[in-house]
């Protein structure tokens, strides 16, 4: 603002500013005049003595001219002149405008009033002319109307910060960035509450899938977690392998086992002497079956026996099984014998001892080897050690495994062509490659029948969990243990029941017993277990709850008690 009070002098020498009150002000302090070295002037016998000083901008200032004052008298006291001499008030100073000037030696200040009515335009001063070695005059001041003289000098613009107006900014500002940090705080303060939340979650969940995988969920124990597994429903694919030595005579047969619940492979491995019923229902041996009943009617007979469903047979003869090998770059096995050459004197087809890489001449002698005096289950577990090494070198690519079936050129049974073959191979080679398949031995007694024990390790665990029911509209299985002492009791109950519309599964000898009795394992079976007691003429008290043989639904004991019926003549 123009502090028209305090006018701004340019040749005064300037203060210089030395701080700051408590009200925010500036402080000043007069600036110490320097010697003015005199110039050349003409000389005024007129005019006064005046002071001499620099501008702002350091330029040599001449003394103020003073207004002609009318002639007086001479006065030797001096009275008269000082009567004429009028009093200012100048910037920073007060006296008589004598061409001295006083220091007050109080700091400037400035000082805010009301402003006044703006001052006319200052004219520049003619120069005036002084004669030699007399300092010159300032230039005379303009009038206005009311008798006050104006300066150009006296005119300044002073700033005067408003420091209320910066607190308030200020304060803005600082409440404004605290606000925000506030907000901002509390946003990341969400944000890893919120990923704490998700983290927790994935923790939880990804340990209770563990633990359930595991079986170790408060309240299901190991035992419990693995028989669910074994007892719950599960998808198998079953096929039967019929493997024909067509030089030596004889069969092999095994069973390949796919559980895709589990994600097991198994080879079970089913002696020839196992007593299997044949097409009349007659009891037979399980080589005599597939020499005489062909693979339709030895595949039922298996099911039945077993309670397992199998979807096909492969028929192997040994000329392809040859070609099998080859085709799968040969097999390396761990043998258990050596098999002598067809000449003596020649080295032997097959050498003892681990890691052994057999051809496919070297794979068939080994798989139909018995030694002199071997039992035949032997030479089935060499059969079943050539088929595990033909399923790891199979390809577990469907379409490529096909492709080798079809590569054999082979007349395959109807039940399984070489696309279901193909599938089914390169499901089992890839448990064979993962390390999740065994080979197992179905334990049968001397007289053909189901070994006690064998439900729950064979029938139970790998091939259905349990003996399952037949299907709606099948005849129960019925086994027969001949407990009377007579050999022909057996084949009389035989053609009874098949008479009677129930299927006969098997029977074996046992000690002799002096009362018959009718067993059932399940409570649906009660009433079967009846209907066989009336067809073989027993009493209504000979049915009894217990644990029926292998996979029969019924096993009937026959005891001294059981009447042989009459053949009519």
């Amino acid at each position: 603002m123009n502090d028209r009070q305090n006018p701004y002098d340019p040749y005064y020498p300037q203060p210089q500013i030395v701080g700051y009150d408590e009200y925010g002000q500036p402080v000043y302090q007069q600036v110490p005049q320097q010697a003015q070295p005199p110039q050349q002037q003409h000389y005024d016998p007129y005019a006064q003595q005046q002071g001499y000083g620099y501008d702002a901008y350091g330029r040599p200032v001449q003394p103020q001219q003073q207004p002609q004052q009318p002639q007086q008298p001479y006065d030797p006291y001096g009275q008269a002149q000082q009567q004429q001499q009028q009093p200012r008030q100048d910037y920073g100073h007060t006296g008589y405008d004598t061409g001295q000037q006083y220091d007050t030696g109080q700091q400037w200040a400035v000082q805010a009033e009301a402003p006044a009515a703006p001052p006319q335009t200052p004219r520049p001063p003619a120069p005036v002319a002084a004669p030699a070695g007399v300092p010159g005059q300032r230039p005379a001041p303009e009038e206005d109307g009311d008798g006050r003289d104006y300066r150009t000098e006296q005119f300044s613009f002073i700033e005067e910060p408003d420091e209320d107006s910066e607190d308030v900014i200020d304060w803005l500002k600082f409440t404004e960035s605290r606000s925000e940090r506030r907000e901002e705080a509390r946003r990341k303060g969400r944000n890893r509450v919120v990923a704490l939340v998700v983290v927790l979650a994935l923790v939880v969940v990804g340990g209770v899938g563990y633990l359930w995988s595991e079986g170790r969920l408060p309240g299901m124990s190991g035992e419990e977690q693995k028989q669910n597994t074994a007892t719950g429903p599960q998808k198998r694919d079953t096929i039967v392998v019929h493997l024909h030595d067509t030089k030596g005579g004889g069969t092999s047969t095994a069973l390949l086992v796919d559980n895709a619940t589990t994600k097991q492979g198994t080879t079970v491995l089913l002696p020839n002497a196992l007593s299997v019923a044949d097409d009349e229902g007659s009891a037979t041996t399980l080589g005599k079956s597939v020499e005489d009943d062909g693979s339709s009617g030895t595949r039922e007979a298996i099911g039945n026996l077993l309670g397992a469903k199998i979807t096909g047979t492969w028929r192997l003869d040994t000329p392809y099984l040859e070609n099998l090998v080859e085709l799968v770059s040969n097999i390396d096995i761990t043998t258990d014998a050596e098999v002598p050459a067809a000449k003596k004197g020649e080295d032997p087809l097959v050498a003892k001892g681990e890691n052994q890489t057999l051809n496919g001449r070297a794979a068939v002698a080994y798989a139909t080897y018995r030694a002199p005096g071997e039992a035949d289950a032997k030479q089935l577990q060499r059969f079943g050690q050539v088929l595990y090494g033909v399923l790891r070198k199979m390809s577990d690519d469907p379409k490529a495994a096909t492709v080798t079936i079809e590569t054999l050129a082979q007349i395959l049974d109807p039940s399984l062509p070489e696309k279901d073959l193909g599938a089914s191979l390169a499901k089992l080679a890839e448990h064979a490659k993962g390390g999740d398949y065994k080979t197992a031995l179905l334990p049968v007694a001397q007289d053909g029948s189901l070994a006690d024990g064998t439900g729950d390790s064979v029938v139970k665990d790998i091939l259905g969990g349990k003996v399952s029911a037949p299907e709606q509209g099948a005849a129960a299985r019925v086994s027969l243990r001949n407990a009377t002492g007579k050999e022909d009791a057996t084949e009389a109950a035989r053609i009874v029941l098949i008479n009677g519309g129930f299927s006969f599964v098997g029977a074996t000898k046992a000690e002799t017993e002096a009362t018959s009795q009718v067993v059932y394992g399940d409570d649906a079976r009660k009433a079967t277990a009846t209907e066989v007691a009336k067809t073989l003429g027993l009493p209504a008290g000979a049915v009894k709850k217990g644990k029926a043989a292998g996979s029969a639904d019924v096993t009937v004991v026959l005891g001294e008690d059981y009447k042989i019926p009459k053949r009519p003549s």
